[in-house]
């Protein structure tokens, strides 16, 4: 029986407003919309005001945030937070914390340089294909190591969370100090390098963006066809086509939107210069980089090109990974039987311990699991900068740990989700990178992003008792 049938059957739902009804048939999630428009504002008022002190008309608002390469910048420096802020959604929901995971990023980072760069490349010879491989695997090895060892102090030495990875904020940091010598280690391997979205190799370009966008576009689809045929089956309530309808051609939007903006930012006029020399391609006359822009002349009037050399980046591979890291934990969260387990220990820890939940097993799991996810967070930055240090991922534990709470995760445990969490990440380096556009103090940065923290978790506690 559809959605529809139901309410022209009850009394109750006939005197529903118009927006009720809308957001019961869509089955949005309101809290994620508020966030989303949060976001949308930010964006708006940072490119307002970077136009008012910069006299840069060449945004949308009259400023120079919602342009192509500030847009795409903002995604590859959201990448590293939000693959971390993915694992510390479990580790929250279940009444758990992780302090040390920037410490754990500089840690695993210059490990991983110091493989490469002193272990491998002497013995294998610099640019040996397997270099990155054992690099990218160390990585992700250590760090589920080292999550797993927090784990089982939390859980087996019955440690507090808290003390367990605060001490290892110190030590990691320490570690990390004790291989660089104190210095940055670098360069890292070519191909290791990709990872970091930094070089042409790394972007997908036009053609491929666009053929990444209609797969999600066509999965969007299969997906909701999928859940529809799936509730028939099981004899649950079913959204009214039109809902559905909605749901396909507002997500196909979104992923198509930005795609086009993606795909509208051109490589740095110096880029291409090398690519150019280095392929033997003709630059043709008068075409000169203009913030970033590839424009040519036309006389004494600066235009866009229409004919000249101009390449276009498209999705950087950091935003893929971070975008498939996003997906296979909404699939681990919310579709296995471990997902489960999460949320029920952190809705009841006894009453999960006696329907038969190994709850230990499960601590250390989850910490392994963010330990793997720093890993993968370790190898985008250290690729993203060609080096490593022990400072690397310093302060990133605070950034995280306020993206998972801005994102919606409750500090009461048993409430969170993944997609979330990605956008409060979006948030954060939204704010970062706004007051970094207009020339603020870092200092002042620093008030800000604090004010922000404090304030969503007042937000969280204003909502958990509405809903109560």
């Amino acid at each position: 029986m559809s959605d529809t049938a139901n309410s022209s059957q009850n009394p109750a739902l006939q005197s529903e407003s118009a927006i009720k009804r809308f957001f019961r048939a869509t089955e949005i999630d309101a809290r994620m919309l508020g966030m989303i428009a949060a976001l949308i504002l930010i964006w708006c008022l940072f490119d307002i005001a970077s136009g008012i002190m910069r006299g840069n008309f060449g945004g949308l608002l009259g400023g120079s945030f919602l342009t192509p390469r500030n847009l795409w910048t903002l995604l590859v420096q959201t990448s590293s937070i939000a693959v971390m802020s993915t694992g510390m959604v479990l580790l929250i929901v279940m009444r758990q914390l992780d302090l040390s995971v920037g410490s754990m990023l500089s840690m695993v980072a210059v490990a991983g340089a110091v493989l490469q760069v002193f272990k491998l490349a002497p013995v294998l010879g610099v640019g040996h294909w397997s270099i990155w491989m054992v690099g990218v695997l160390a990585c992700i090895a250590l760090g589920a190591a080292v999550g797993a060892f927090n784990g089982w102090l939390t859980a087996y030495a019955k440690i507090p969370a808290f003390i367990v990875t605060l001490g290892g904020l110190l030590a990691y940091s320490g570690i990390a100090f004790y291989m660089a010598k104190g210095e940055t280690v670098a360069p890292m391997d070519k191909t290791f390098e990709v990872f970091g979205g930094g070089i042409p190799l790394s972007w997908l370009g036009p053609f491929w963006s666009w053929m990444l966008a209609l797969l999600v576009c066509a999965s969007i689809i299969f997906a909701i066809i999928n859940g529809r045929r799936q509730r028939l089956r099981f004899k649950f309530p079913l959204r009214p086509v039109w809902a559905e309808v909605f749901l396909a051609v507002l997500g196909s939007a979104v992923v198509l939107g930005i795609t086009h903006v993606m795909n509208s930012y051109p490589w740095p006029f110096k880029l291409i210069e090398n690519y150019a020399k280095a392929n033997g391609v003709t630059i043709p006359a008068g075409v000169e980089d203009r913030d970033g822009t590839a424009v040519c002349m036309a006389g004494e009037q600066v235009v866009r090109c229409t004919s000249g050399l101009v390449y276009y980046t498209g999705y950087s591979l950091p935003v893929i990974v971070a975008l498939v890291v996003g997906i296979v934990m909404t699939f681990l969260a919310t579709r296995t039987m471990f997902g489960r387990y999460v949320y029920a220990i952190g809705g009841n820890p006894e009453a999960a311990e006696l329907a038969g939940i190994n709850t230990k097993m499960m601590i250390v799991k989850v910490f392994a699991l963010m330990g793997a996810l720093v890993g993968v967070s370790a190898i985008i930055s250290s690729a993203r900068l060609n080096a490593a240090t022990n400072a690397l991922g310093l302060t990133n534990e605070l950034y995280v740990i306020a993206a998972t709470v801005i994102g919606g995760t409750s500090l009461a445990g048993g409430v969170g989700t993944i997609y979330g969490a990605m956008i409060g990440a979006l948030m954060m380096q939204s704010i970062i990178s706004g007051m970094s556009l207009l020339n603020l103090p870092a200092a002042f940065q620093n008030v800000v992003v604090g004010a922000v923290l404090v304030l969503a978790v007042y937000l969280d506690q204003l909502y958990s008792r509405r809903v109560k």
